[in-house]
């Protein structure tokens, strides 16, 4: 499809510089039904999940960690910005240069701290493997040098600051090695969990590392020709077989962001089981796309032309969220990282 089917016009006001307090009295438009003819939508709040959803239903999360992985460095006299994408190994991280052109495979750049890399291989995409020196853990290094990875669309407008440390990590943050937040789920609270719970909505965890590659514009001008960055996630034998017992019962499992929904159909049978799954993931899902093992998503709202924005088209159909959106520009929704959520039933 042609990407400039994706574009709309979204005021730059619109994107949120910072999250709802609390979190859960985010706004959330409720998008229901598969066509533009019998979509209906509603103005709710986060705080009205439990009435919204079924007992029976699972809600799907992630539960990976943002690190701190936006480091600023030098290269001699030369500014060197490196945002970590990928984890290689222990020491070696994938990671998207700032400033790329006044570094070489075979330097190194010093981060300050103690902490320095070695460029160790320029990938064709125009990454670099970094090595990082010493002995400590990377996640240590990070941690005394690193910066929480706001999205460019944030981190233009304003400097990151010790409340993203906390705002830019959901409450299920668990296992290291993301460097995007997966955002839907930072909505969440514990009230919020409590109700849901005693609606009788169930919750699943699986691990999806979110790269940077999300930030990344599609400048293809059709689908076809856009590459998608891989990510490493996992989910286990126990959680699919959960998850096949929620839709065995009549439940519907309703992931939790864009990152839950992709690893559930990255490891979705044809048969729309799920299987066990660990491994890299490049799934890019555009409108055709049969969905195999979700009912449903909770996400925030996306950018233009983003892969995003692709995905939840393909969900509820172009027109439909076309539609949607314009409705929510209109009614002051605020839109990415920070903004607000959308329930989308297709």
């Amino acid at each position: 499809m042609r990407v400039d089917a994706f574009d709309f016009d979204l005021p730059s006001e619109r994107i949120a510089l910072r999250p709802a307090r609390p979190r859960d009295a985010a706004r959330m438009l409720v998008v229901e039904g598969g066509s533009i003819s019998d979509a209906k939508m509603s103005d709710r709040g986060v705080r009205d999940l439990p009435a919204l959803l079924r007992a029976g239903d699972c809600l799907v999360f992630n539960d990976t960690r943002v690190i701190p992985a936006q480091l600023e460095g030098k290269r001699g006299d030369a500014k060197i910005g490196a945002t970590l994408h990928k984890r290689v190994d222990l020491r070696r991280w994938q990671a998207f240069v700032r400033n790329a052109k006044r570094l070489r495979v075979g330097e190194t750049v010093d981060f300050g701290s103690g902490v320095a890399a070695l460029a160790e291989q320029r990938l064709a995409d125009g990454s670099f493997i970094l090595a990082f020196g010493g002995d400590e853990p990377v996640e240590i290094l990070l941690e005394r040098a690193g910066t929480m990875p706001l999205p460019p669309y944030i981190a233009g407008k304003r400097a990151t600051d010790d409340e993203d440390r906390a705002d830019y990590q959901t409450m299920f943050a668990d296992k290291d090695g993301a460097v995007a937040a997966p955002t839907a789920a930072l909505h969440f609270t514990p009230d919020l969990l409590a109700a849901l719970t005693a609606a009788g909505v169930a919750t699943e965890m699986l691990t999806l590392h979110v790269g940077a590659g999300t930030f990344l514009p599609v400048k293809s001008d059709d689908t076809a020709d856009h590459v998608m960055h891989a990510e490493w996630g996992r989910i286990d034998a126990a959680t699919a077989g959960r998850l096949n017992a929620v839709r065995a019962r009549g439940g519907r499992v309703i992931a939790v962001g864009t990152t839950s929904l992709r690893l559930l159909e990255s490891a979705a049978r044809e048969d729309g089981r799920i299987a066990p799954f660990e491994g890299d993931t490049a799934i890019f899902i555009t409108p055709g796309y049969r969905f195999r093992a979700i009912d449903g998503l909770m996400t925030n709202f996306h950018l233009p032309r983003s892969t995003l924005f692709m995905l939840v088209s393909a969900l509820m159909g172009l027109e439909t969220m076309q539609s949607a959106y314009g409705h929510a520009i209109g009614e002051g929704y605020r839109f990415y990282s920070y903004g607000d959520a959308s329930l989308l039933l297709p």
